[in-house]
């Protein structure tokens, strides 16, 4: 699944367009690189959102393509 894809599913970034626009300003960092919109998640993958504030990193638990809102925060581990 596509990192943008994946941080909107996982509603982690509320829409897709935010998530490809923060991709694409080089604020998504995956196992430590930067990545594009088109970038494949993996379970396992450790991925980093910067902000302006801080940094939110998260470890990849399972990848399903829709989710209910309650189950959403099974697909990651906050670290």
């Amino acid at each position: 699944m596509r990192i943008d894809k994946f941080l909107k599913v996982s509603r982690i970034l509320k829409r897709r367009t935010v998530a490809q626009e923060a991709c694409g300003a080089g604020k998504v960092v995956v196992n430590g690189r930067e990545v594009k919109p088109a970038y494949q998640v993996k379970v396992g993958d450790e991925v980093e959102i910067l902000y302006a504030t801080g940094a939110l990193k998260f470890r990849v638990l399972d990848i399903k393509e829709t989710v209910k809102k309650d189950e959403a925060a099974s697909l990651y581990e906050m670290l």
